[in-house]
């Protein structure tokens, strides 16, 4: 195989490699975020039991519910960018295997038609080894 080829397979390779720890560490934020959210929700319920236990909190449940919503649409925001870095990343990945899958389908070509070469050149060479000996014989 040449060296040309071994060379653009480990590019290759380094490639999808980086893509992949990308796309874990993109899910990874997605998780985080995701988790906000729930946190976000639960303290939310978590204060509106609160306020039908004391009618005192009834007046600052508004207020509340109002950041909560600011904050609840800024990760939604946040959760919505994230996953089109992940749909982007996902497609640089699927790019990055077809190239690789690529220069792997070119070495093995390479790989066989050295094998089928050299194998043409034994048969060769034993057919006139057999010739030879027929003849001398």
């Amino acid at each position: 195989m040449a060296s040309w080829v071994k060379s653009l397979i480990r590019i290759s390779t380094f490639e999808v490699e980086t893509l992949q720890k990308r796309l874990a560490e993109v899910a990874t934020r997605r998780t985080h975020v995701e988790m906000k959210i729930s946190t976000l929700d639960a303290e939310l319920a978590l204060e509106i039991a609160r306020a039908a236990q004391e009618p005192t909190f009834n007046f600052d449940l508004s207020a509340y519910k109002k950041g909560w919503a600011l904050r609840r649409e800024q990760c939604v925001s946040e959760l919505e960018l994230i996953a089109h870095e992940e749909a982007g990343i996902r497609d640089s990945l699927n790019g990055a295997f077809e190239e690789l899958k690529k220069f792997e389908h070119v070495a093995e070509a390479t790989r066989l038609s050295k094998m089928a070469t050299e194998l043409k050149r034994e048969s060769a060479a034993m057919d006139e080894a057999a010739l030879r000996l027929r003849f001398v014989g």
